[in-house]
């Protein structure tokens, strides 16, 4: 399912809308953003050949990770593959229900859980 990009947005929008009251504080200071595909370097980045297997990627520095000896650190983000999601559901419910996993996966990792940790929660 294709969709312009202010409708692509509109679902990110209910996605994140649908995202459960107590989560909504943690999301404050990370930045939503939505690409097309990841890069090259990205891939290189997570160990991933296939760039269609990534939906979404968590960038900054997990909460456990995060320590006064470093005050400065990059802006948290998260980031959305468009046309991965696109290509793997085939209606706009699909897609909400989908980015909505894809960006508290990756509100997972903000919180330091690993990936055999999400997967084990359901969030893979």
């Amino acid at each position: 399912m294709r969709l312009s990009d202010e409708a692509f947005e509109a679902v990110v929008e209910d996605a994140l809308a649908s995202i459960p009251e107590g989560f909504h504080r943690y999301l404050e200071e990370i930045v939503v953003d939505i690409e097309d595909m990841p890069d090259e370097a990205v891939c290189e980045d997570v160990g991933i050949d296939d760039p269609r297997g990534l939906l979404g990627l968590y960038q900054g520095t997990p909460l456990t990770e995060r320590n006064v000896d470093a005050p400065y650190r990059l802006p948290e983000r998260i980031v959305i593959y468009r046309r991965n999601i696109e290509r793997m559901c085939r209606t706009r419910r699909q897609m909400v229900d989908q980015i909505r996993k894809t960006v508290l996966h990756e509100v997972g990792h903000h919180f330091g859980l690993s990936e055999q940790h999400l997967r084990d929660l359901g969030y893979e």
